[in-house]
């Protein structure tokens, strides 16, 4: 961001232009101004920086726990749904013609994004055939109280 605001703005006025003249440039005789007298980035947390790094970052060094090697967090993924939001998955439109024709309407809760049918809720008493990989017992037996069919998918 420096270079790009050094290129815009113009030299006279620039701090610098204020000091011509006087030998030090403010920065003093006796102290100088060097590069980086107390290291670049976070260097020091441990040593010359260490009342810093402690009043403001506690607990920035160390460690915390066990190792746990190949961590997978993909299989506890398992996005659940209950029986009562099951009708949200599908469209108003096979809501209602599913009816009609003796097709019983299917709900595939792995394409919604849900791995798991749970048993919370009521369900509206239509015959309906539910896709997912996991069902609880009690969705299970709601699903088929109300004459419909649980299919696991793989």
């Amino acid at each position: 961001l420096g270079l790009f605001l050094g290129a815009i703005m113009p030299t006279r006025l620039h701090k610098n232009r204020k000091k011509r003249g006087h030998v030090s440039a403010g920065h003093g005789r006796v102290g100088k101004h060097r590069k980086h007298p107390a290291g670049r980035g976070n260097a020091g947390g441990q040593h010359h920086h260490r009342i810093l790094m402690d009043k403001y970052h506690p607990g920035y060094f160390g460690k915390v726990g066990m190792r746990h090697f190949h961590l997978k967090r993909n299989p506890q993924h398992c996005p659940v749904v209950n029986v009562d939001k099951l009708w949200t998955l599908v469209s108003e439109q096979a809501r209602t013609t599913a009816r009609k024709d003796g097709a019983l309407p299917v709900i595939d809760a792995g394409r919604a994004g849900y791995f798991k049918v749970l048993g919370k809720g009521r369900l509206p008493q239509v015959p309906v055939i539910v896709k997912a990989k996991f069902f609880s017992q009690d969705a299970e037996k709601k699903i088929k109280a109300a004459g419909g069919a649980c299919v696991l998918t793989a």
